[in-house]
Parts: C-alpha cells; sequence; structure tokens
C-alpha cells in the first residue's frame, strides 16, 4: 500500500521525520512504563520495610510485654499508651499490640480495644515476621508484624504496625509529572534531532519521494548497462565503486572481474600505464587518448561533489584503423599519382622511339620498365610467404620509391606462411615502416631496410631507416601514447603507433625495443614468441 493511500506525505523526509518521532515517542513510552513499573513496587517494598522496622523496634522494648502480661485490654491502659507514644513518634497509621488470643490490646480507635483483629495473627504468633500489603479495618495498609517476646523469651503477642498506603500511593504519583518532565524533554531533543537530520536528508535526496528514488536507481542501471560509451565511477580515494557492462570490455575486464572489481584501487584493477592515469585524474585534459589492450581509447573525467569522479570511455579503435587506412590510401593515390606522370613520360619516350623507328630500343626500354616493378614484386614474395604481409610490403615499396627513399629486404629475410596472426603483425610492421619512412626523407642517403624472418616459432622483425636516430634517454618514452615529434594530423592523434605496437607485441608474450642502427638512424626491434604455427 503506497504512502498516499494511507495518508502519508510523499517525500522522503518527511516520512523518515515522522518515523523517527514515531520511534522516539514509542521508546519513551514504553521506558517510562519500563521505570513505573518497578517504581512502584519499590515504594510498596519501602513502606512494607518501614512498618517491619517499626514494629520491630516496638517489640524490642521489655516494657511493652511486661505490660501486656500484668494488665488486661483497656483504652487507658499502659499498653495502649505505649503504643500511642510509638504510632506519634513514627508517623505509623496504626500501631497494635496482640495477645495471644489474637485479642487486641491498642488500637488508634479506643473502641475496638479488646476485639479480635481483623485479619490472622498467626504467623506472627507463630514466631515469624511479616510484611505485606493488606486491607484492614483503617483501609488498605502497608503491614509489617513481628512477634512480643517476654524478659525469658517466650512469644506472649504480638505488634502490628501499620503505614497508611495513600502516602505510597501520592508518593508513586508525585514522580509521574517530574518523570513525564524529563520524558518530555527527551521527546522534544528527539524530535529537534531529527529535523535536524530529516534536513540533512532532504538537501542529500534533493527533496525525492521514496519512489522517486526507486525509479531513478531503476533508470541509472538501465541507462548505464545500455549506452554504448564506458562509464567508471570513483571515490575520494581512487577505489572503483561502479563499472559498467561497456566500461569492462573497453578496458578487457571479464564479466567475473568487473563484478568484484568495486572497492578497489584503480592501480590494482588495471595495473600502471597511461590509461590508469587518465582514469585517476593523473593526467587532465579532454579527450585524451589512450591505449589500453589492442583499444585506443578517449577517455573525459569529470570530478563530483563528494571529491570523486566519473570517467566516461569511447572506442577509437575503428576510428584509427580508418584513420591509417586513408593515410595509407593517400599515399597509394599520391603514389599512382606521381606514377601518372611517370608512365605518361615514358609513353612518351615509348612514342617517339616508334616514330623513330627505333624498334629494338623501344622493346629493350619496355622491358627495363616492367623488369623494375616485377623484381620489386618478386624480391618480396621470394622471401615473405605470408600474403598479406607480402602485399604490404610491396604497397609500403611503391610508396617509399614515390617519396625517394629506397625499401629493401634484408638479405636474411625470410617468413613462412605460417603466421598465427597475420593481422597483427601487418598492423605492425605497417606502423614501423611509416615511421622510418618519415624519418629517412631528407636524410643525406635515405634508406629503410626491414629484416623479418623466422627462428622456430618464433618471429623477429627488424626495420631501420638512416634518419637522425632516437636519443637513448628517451627510447622508452616513445612507447608512450601521446609522445610524438610530429604535428598532430586533422583526422586523428598522433603518438600512439609505437604505442600499439608495443601492446600488440606483449599480447603475444613479445618484446619491441628501440635501438641505434649499424650505419646511424634507428633500429626497431619485435620479437613475437609463438607467432608461427
Amino acid at each position: 500500500m503506497s504512502a498516499r493511500r494511507l495518508g502519508l506525505p510523499r517525500r522522503a523526509v518527511s516520512q523518515i521525520l515522522l518515523t523517527q518521532l514515531a520511534i522516539a515517542a514509542g521508546v519513551l513510552a514504553l521506558a517510562t512504563g519500563l521505570f513505573l513499573a518497578p517504581l512502584s513496587a519499590q515504594l510498596d517494598d519501602q513502606a512494607m520495610r518501614r512498618a517491619l522496622a517499626i514494629a520491630q523496634s516496638a517489640a524490642a522494648d521489655p516494657s511493652l510485654a511486661a505490660d501486656l502480661l500484668d494488665s488486661g485490654p483497656s483504652p487507658d491502659g499502659p499498653v495502649q499508651a505505649s503504643a500511642e507514644r510509638i504510632r506519634s513518634a513514627t508517623g505509623a497509621e496504626y500501631v497494635v499490640v496482640i495477645d495471644l488470643n489474637g485479642i487486641r490490646r491498642s488500637h488508634p480507635s479506643p473502641d475496638r480495644i479488646g476485639h479480635p483483629v481483623s485479619t490472622d495473627p498467626g504467623d506472627a504468633l507463630a514466631g515469624r515476621e511479616v510484611m505485606e500489603i493488606d486491607e484492614g479495618t483503617l483501609g488498605r495498609s502497608a503491614r509489617g508484624k513481628v512477634p512480643l517476646l517476654a524478659a525469658d523469651g517466650e512469644i506472649v503477642g504480638a505488634v502490628s504496625v501499620g503505614i497508611d498506603y495513600s502516602g505510597v500511593r501520592d508518593r508513586f504519583l508525585g514522580a509521574i509529572p517530574g518523570l513525564l518532565a524529563y520524558a518530555g524533554g527527551a521527546l522534544a531533543a528527539g524530535a529537534l534531532a531529527a529535523y535536524l537530520l530529516s534536513r540533512r536528508i532532504q538537501r542529500q535526496t534533493r527533496d525525492l519521494a521514496f519512489s522517486d528514488i526507486a525509479s531513478l536507481l531503476a533508470e541509472r542501471e538501465a541507462m548505464l548497462h545500455s549506452i554504448r560509451e564506458g562509464v567508471i565511477a570513483l571515490d575520494r580515494d581512487g577505489r572503483v565503486r561502479l563499472v559498467n557492462d561497456e566500461a569492462a570490455r573497453l578496458l578487457g575486464l571479464t564479466p567475473a572481474c568487473a563484478g568484484a572489481v568495486a572497492g578497489r584501487a584503480l592501480d590494482e584493477v588495471l595495473g600502471a600505464g597511461r590509461t590508469t592515469d587518465v582514469l585517476a585524474g593523473r593526467v587532465t585534459g579532454r579527450d585524451l587518448v589512450t591505449v589500453q589492450g589492442p583499444r585506443v581509447l578517449v577517455a573525459n573525467r569529470m570530478p563530483t561533489e563528494d571529491g570523486g569522479a566519473v570517467a566516461t570511455l569511447r572506442d577509437r579503435t575503428e576510428l584509427e584503423n580508418l584513420g591509417r587506412e586513408l593515410d595509407s590510401t593517400k599515399g597509394l593515390i599520391d603514389a599512382l599519382r606521381a606514377q601518372d606522370h611517370e608512365h605518361a613520360n615514358r609513353l612518351h619516350t615509348l612514342l617517339g622511339l616508334l616514330e623513330l623507328g627505333l624498334h629494338e630500343e623501344a622493346v629493350e626500354f619496355v622491358t627495363e620498365v616492367v623488369g623494375v616493378h616485377r623484381s620489386t614484386a618478386e624480391q618480396v614474395t621470394e622471401k615473405v610467404h605470408d600474403p598479406l604481409l607480402a602485399a604490404l610490403l610491396v604497397g609500403k615499396a611503391t610508396v617509399a620509391a614515390e617519396r625517394g627513399v629506397p625499401l629493401r629486404l634484408a638479405d636474411s629475410a625470410l617468413l613462412p606462411d605460417r603466421l598465427v596472426d597475420p593481422g597483427g603483425l601487418v598492423t605492425i610492421v605497417g606502423n614501423l615502416v611509416d615511421n622510418a619512412l618519415d624519418a629517412a626523407v631528407g636524410s643525406p642517403t635515405p634508406l629503410v631496410e626491414v629484416d623479418i624472418r623466422a627462428e622456430g616459432r618464433t618471429a623477429v622483425l627488424r626495420v631501420r631507416d638512416s634518419g637522425p636516430g632516437v636519443p637513448v634517454a628517451r627510447r622508452e618514452e616513445i612507447f608512450t601514447e601521446g609522445w610524438s615529434t610530429k604535428q598532430p594530423r586533422a583526422h586523428r592523434e598522433r603518438g600512439l603507433g609505437l604505442a600499439l605496437v608495443r601492446r600488440l607485441a606483449e599480447r603475444q608474450g613479445g618484446t619491441v625495443r628501440a635501438g641505434e642502427a649499424a650505419d646511424g638512424g634507428a633500429e626497431f626491434s619485435v620479437v613475437l614468441p609463438e607467432a608461427l604455427r
């Protein structure tokens, strides 16, 4: 049944305040009842013990027993005089002395002297002390009865003392206002604390109803797990609070790991690296590009009011691949454009030779031109048997030739067609050759050499260039995402190629290192164990 049906307010803060007030009032009522119940019994016990003490004091007077034995029942007798003296001195309601026959020898009403008592005096005459609340001729009273002993220790009667019970009731009722005042003060303090707490909850819950909060949580879960953008929430200490399905996929977390990362430090979940630094806020900026495994990601981080942060991840792998393909296509177009001019010149030359009647020279010219291109393709396919990699190297050789940089295979190069992951190796070779061509352009003797061979099931790749080389101090730094000496292009970021090469190599259990070539320039070495079947 909803709060509206019950007539309760819909706002969460109002429901919480009413609940707290009801709990506080209920607890105070229960505590007051639990305090008053033993208080009544305690007051009764005190009254009975007081009556018993007075009776014991009276019975301890030896003259009272002697007067009882020496005189008969009389309103003016010594027993009545002693009993009234004790009653006046102690404030008791009555002090009654009884003989062995249960006949009153004293009483506050003298006309009752000589008559039997209204309650059974058997226990006291038998030598036992009695405490009780009972109803008598003078009304309800707290009573104490003790045996009266003669000088020789023989029981000669009993002394019964009563305390007016209305006084006990008045003390009990008198304690209630003070107790209620304390309870009211406690309730007021509790109400104030509940109000202050409810105001704080009101600010934290934005004055929403419980149904609204539940709806928001359901919508949040549906949204986080359905959007195609990764979301990671962190607390102020850098611990993971939330990872949605897309973020787990982009970061390479299995479903079991994704469900167990809550409460763990980000460095513990992802390990050291640029991705961790970006998500943790150690690297700042908008649309930061990072590489996680085989994926290129774009990350943005937004701090939250509680000191934590929410980071979003977008997959840029396909866009990055398209950018690289665009670069390759642009290079091929440039090469084809240059070849178009070159072919036009060759056709003009061939036409001139034919018009001059130099047929043998024309045949020799065509044979030479065709042989140059054929020799390049044959050289590559003889040494590299994988069709994807061979096609890549032939295309790169054409582009390199148009850029004025010879691209050649080393004499020791030999790779069989047994690659486990041809696509991964194509990406590695393509990135390294592109970087080598960029470095070699403009050098005095431009050259790029590729050496790729198989050693058992291990593939070993070396790419050398005639460029300026890589300083020793930066040979590790160049593999960091975002590091580049080149100007960024319009369609994609720089500084991802070498980082991606390292990630692909490490994914296959391999290594990549930068060094210095024998004749100067840079040399990149990649070792991929278990790369061949």
